[in-house]
């Protein structure tokens, strides 16, 4: 099992930038995948970028891809997503969830597919 803790939420500008931050613990982190999801209030959880284990592959939804990028440091057991030109339709509680063993060529988006979530941040972007 991997426990996760996000961290790096917060209030922005429209146009300004956050870098999120998921600290992992458990032996399982360098063999995960990773993912960033989030939900709005009142809209279902979805699926913002994933990162493969060798943090060679990545993954985007159409509405964050040129903004925002996912990395991963398996030293530090950290998964990061770096936010940049936000805006308020990108407000939402983020989460960083872990896709244990996968294999490199996977681009798996489905929350069912994810095995590990850590409790979110909130991230608010005013206009």
């Amino acid at each position: 099992q991997v426990q996760l803790v996000e961290s790096g939420g917060g209030l922005v500008q429209a146009g300004g930038s956050l870098r999120l931050s998921c600290a992992a613990s458990g032996r399982t982190f360098s063999s995960s995948a990773m993912g960033w999801f989030r939900q709005a209030p009142g809209k279902e959880r979805e699926f913002v970028a994933r990162i493969s284990r060798n943090g060679v592959r990545t993954y985007y939804a159409d509405s964050v891809k040129g903004r925002f990028t996912i990395s991963r440091d398996n030293v530090k057991n950290t998964v990061y997503l770096q936010m940049d030109s936000l805006k308020p339709e990108d407000t939402a509680v983020y989460y960083c969830a872990a896709d244990r063993f996968a294999a490199i060529s996977s681009a798996r988006t489905r929350i069912t597919e994810y095995d590990d979530w850590g409790q979110g941040t909130q991230v608010t972007v005013s206009s």
